[in-house]
């Protein structure tokens, strides 16, 4: 494996990873920000309130995007294990 192989392996990699956990870290986000401004207006300062929304938001969001991001990961998977087939001959 040459230096560029790798350096190009790694970038796919970490474009993947950005790819699946994206949604999920996107939306916790949000319901995060709605959170907090919704604090700031009421000044509650409960701390279960900034916890519960944002642990339903994040399985709402792997329950929507979970078979969509488990396919991209198999795909990854098949085309690292050709790449490898193909640097080992």
């Amino acid at each position: 494996m040459t230096l560029d192989q790798a350096i190009t392996l790694m970038n796919k990699t970490f474009e993947m990873a950005l790819l699946v956990g994206g949604p999920v870290i996107l939306i916790t986000f949000l319901v995060g920000i709605i959170v907090s401004v919704f604090q700031a207006a009421t000044q509650i300062n409960e701390m279960t309130l900034t916890f519960i929304p944002k642990i339903v938001a994040t399985l709402v969001a792997i329950i929507i995007f979970g078979s969509w991001m488990f396919r991209k990961l198999v795909d990854f998977t098949h085309e690292l294990f050709n790449a490898i087939l193909t640097l080992i001959s």
